[in-house]
C-alpha cells in the first residue's frame, strides 16, 4: 500500500515541507475505523474496540502547521512600529511599555552588558508569557463558536497555532538553560495574572487584546534583534559556534550544522510574522473571514 503524504503549509515567503501522514497500512493496525484519506478509504479494522487514540508517528512531531522561512527572509526582518490610531491603540502601546519598564528593571535587562544568563532569562520569561495570548484567544473563540452555534471563520487554527509556536520557543531555549526554583515561581505568578487579565480583556474588547499582542511582538523583534547583534560581536559570540537543539532543527528544518544563532535568527522572524498577524486582526471587525492561511501564525 502506497504511503500518503501532505504538505505543509507555509508562509508565502517560506518553503514547503513535507509531513509523513500514517499509511492506511498504519491506520488499520491501531485500530482506526471509517478513516478516509485523499480520497481513499480505509478498511475498517475487524476489531470490536473503538479507534486508537493515537498512531505512532515515525517523527514524534505533532506540532501544528507553521512557517518554514527561507534564509534571505530572516535575515531582512526588522523592527516595524505601528503608530496608535485611537484610544484603545494607546492603551494597548502604554501596556506594553510598562511591562517592558517593570520586567526590564527588575531582571537586571536595563543595566550592564547582556551575558549569557541575561539573553537566557529574557528569552525563557517572554517565551512564557507570549504563549497565552493565542491559546486564550483560541479557547474563547472556540467557546463562542459552541454557543452560536456557527463556524468561527478560521480564526481559532491562527490563534492556537501562534500559541504552540511562542511555546516551541521555549522549550528549544530550555535546551540551553534550565530555569531555577525563583524563576519558576516568578513565571507561575505572572503566568496566573495575565492568563487572567487577557482573559477577561478578551471578552471585553478582543480588538484591544490582538493590538497588545501587536506591540509584544514588536519588543520581541527589538529583543531578538538586539541578541543578534551580540552574537555578531558582543558578549554572545559563542552562539556562533553552539549547536542548535535538536528540538529547533526539526521543528524550522535547520540543517545539521545549524547553530544557537540560526534559532535566533528563526525565533526573531516568527516574532515580526506574529506581530504582522495581530495587527491585522485587530483590524478586522466581528465576523470577518482571517485572511491568514492554516500555518500563518
Amino acid at each position: 500500500m502506497r504511503s500518503l503524504c501532505a504538505c505543509v503549509c507555509s508562509a508565502d515567503t517560506g518553503v514547503g515541507a513535507q509531513m509523513v501522514v500514517p499509511s492506511v497500512d498504519a491506520l488499520r493496525a491501531a485500530g482506526t475505523i471509517d478513516v478516509t484519506i485523499d480520497g481513499q478509504s480505509a478498511e475498517a479494522s475487524i476489531s470490536d474496540t473503538v479507534s486508537s487514540p493515537s498512531i505512532n508517528r515515525p517523527d514524534k512531531d505533532w506540532t501544528l502547521m507553521h512557517p518554514i522561512w527561507k534564509n534571505e527572509y530572516v535575515h531582512r526582518v526588522t523592527y516595524t512600529h505601528l503608530p496608535p490610531q485611537d484610544f484603545v491603540d494607546r492603551l494597548a502601546l502604554n501596556t506594553i511599555r510598562a511591562i517592558r519598564f517593570n520586567f526590564d528593571w527588575m531582571s537586571g535587562y536595563s543595566f550592564g552588558k547582556l551575558t549569557e544568563k541575561k539573553a537566557l532569562t529574557r528569552i525563557v520569561f517572554l517565551e512564557t508569557v507570549a504563549g497565552v495570548p493565542g491559546s486564550v484567544a483560541g479557547t474563547l473563540r472556540h467557546l463562542a463558536s459552541l454557543r452560536r452555534m456557527k463556524r468561527d471563520g478560521g480564526w481559532i487554527n491562527t490563534l492556537l497555532a501562534e500559541s504552540e509556536n511562542e511555546r516551541m520557543h521555549l522549550l528549544t531555549f530550555l535546551n540551553v538553560r534550565s530555569p531555577g526554583a525563583f524563576m519558576r515561581a516568578m513565571v507561575f505568578l505572572t503566568q496566573g495574572i495575565f492568563f487572567n487579565f487577557f482573559w477577561v480583556s478578551y471578552l471585553i474588547k478582543p480588538k484591544f487584546c490582538h493590538r497588545l499582542v501587536g506591540y509584544l511582538e514588536e519588543e520581541a523583534v527589538v529583543t531578538y534583534t538586539k541578541i543578534l547583534k551580540e552574537i555578531d560581536g558582543g558578549e554572545l559570540k559563542a552562539w556562533k559556534t553552539t549547536p542548535a537543539p535538536e528540538i529547533a532543527k526539526k521543528y524550522w528544518s535547520l540543517p545539521e550544522d545549524a547553530t544557537l544563532a540560526d534559532v535566533v535568527i528563526h525565533v526573531r522572524a516568527d516574532e515580526a510574522h506574529h506581530r504582522d498577524v495581530n495587527h491585522t486582526l485587530a483590524e478586522l471587525k466581528d465576523g470577518d473571514l482571517n485572511p491568514f492561511r492554516d500555518g500563518h501564525a
